[in-house]
């Protein structure tokens, strides 16, 4: 049969796939779209597990909410950059993150496994955007936030992104908020909500460290005492100094305001994967040992 340029037209606007795979396919099918529609969607998925084991640490972050009282802040990986701006790669981002809103999955596991309005899981997609993008593709976490005030949100580029319910206020208190977790990254909102683990983890090294300075036992004890509440200030979001004013606190901010925070969450692209270094000189001599 002859495979016409129609016909693979026709087939790459209903898969996405490059057109000499739509082409192949068709070959392969005797120019049946249905079954070429199959083998693309096999290959695909054997493309996507082919890439799985490839390092995905650039990406986006996606903002969602809804008038139900519900926010999702949500990572979706890639391999590179580029990707990371391309068309396609942000629609299946916005559509994952729509989907969490609307499915409140318990994880990502169960969130891949939704399926889609118009047809096949999430993971389906993910597979065969893989299959047209070349790139292994992730959705790697994300935070819901139930609102009880009004959200403030906040995007720097598409790398970090922070979604904070705030109870009082204007929209500019809320976007000021959004924007000094996504500068100072707090761990939580006040010292009550430090683990305790934590909180003892951190005073055995201040106990440590000061001992090894030689004083007192009694100084010790305050010397530690003072180190842990600057700690403290800094990774609790009310002790931090505010961003745009250092002459205050945000928790003095929100007493200003009479507003209160009851839920936050902030996501960095990548945070917390190892990449892989390239060392190109160390693959050229590599590579010349081997010839030699």
């Amino acid at each position: 049969m002859t495979i016409t340029a129609s016909l693979v037209k026709e087939l790459r606007e209903r898969t996405g796939a490059g057109m000499m795979d739509c082409k192949k396919a068709l070959v392969e099918t005797n120019g049946d779209a249905n079954a070429a529609v199959d083998l693309l969607r096999t290959t695909g998925q054997a493309k996507a597990e082919k890439k799985a084991g490839r390092i995905a640490a650039e990406g986006c972050v996606e903002i969602i909410s809804n008038d139900a009282g519900q926010a999702v802040l949500m990572e979706i990986n890639c391999e590179t950059d580029f990707v990371a701006k391309d068309e396609d790669f942000l629609k299946f981002a916005a559509s994952a993150a729509e989907l969490a809103l609307q499915t409140k999955p318990a994880d990502v596991d169960e969130l891949v496994q939704s399926a889609l309005p118009e047809g096949g899981s999430l993971d389906d997609a993910r597979k065969t955007l893989i299959a047209k993008i070349g790139e292994n593709i992730t959705v790697r976490r994300f935070e819901t936030i139930e609102v009880q005030g009004a959200i403030g949100q906040y995007t720097h580029g598409s790398r970090i992104g922070v979604i904070v319910d705030v109870t009082g206020g204007d929209d500019a208190l809320r976007r000021d908020l959004a924007m000094h977790i996504a500068a100072a990254a707090p761990l939580c909102i006040a010292e009550a909500d430090v683990p305790a683990e934590q909180l003892e983890r951190e005073r055995r090294i201040l106990t440590e460290q000061s001992e090894q300075e030689g004083k007192p036992p009694e100084i010790v004890v305050k010397m530690v005492e003072g180190r842990l509440r600057k700690y403290l200030a800094e990774i609790t979001l009310l002790g931090q100094v505010f961003v745009k004013d250092p002459d205050i606190t945000i928790g003095k901010l929100l007493q200003q305001k009479n507003a209160s925070v009851s839920a936050f969450a902030r996501i960095e692209v990548g945070e917390g994967i190892e990449k892989k270094q390239a060392d190109f000189a160390a693959e050229v001599e590599a590579q010349v040992r081997a010839s030699q």
